[in-house]
């Protein structure tokens, strides 16, 4: 079975020529860059690093709990 989530990545334009990337799904993922690319690859940075602080290596569960992992890639 394969499933995709979706996000949206907002690009402004930002002071004195930055570039500033957002997603609104995820309070706090925002970040910038001198190149719409280099805004791109920083808020994915940012995304992921929400998500590790938030999350973690991996969640401790208890024994016997029925679960699977999940891989996410985000792609253009």
């Amino acid at each position: 079975m394969s499933e995709s989530l979706q996000i949206t990545i907002v690009f402004e334009d930002g002071e004195d020529g930055w570039i500033v990337a957002s997603i609104p799904e995820v309070p706090g993922a925002h970040s910038q860059g001198r190149t719409r690319e280099e805004a791109r690859a920083n808020v994915v940075d940012a995304l992921r690093a929400i998500l590790e602080l938030r999350f973690g290596g991996h969640a401790e569960l208890p024994a016997g709990v029925d679960s699977e992992r999940l891989e996410l890639v985000i792609g253009a």
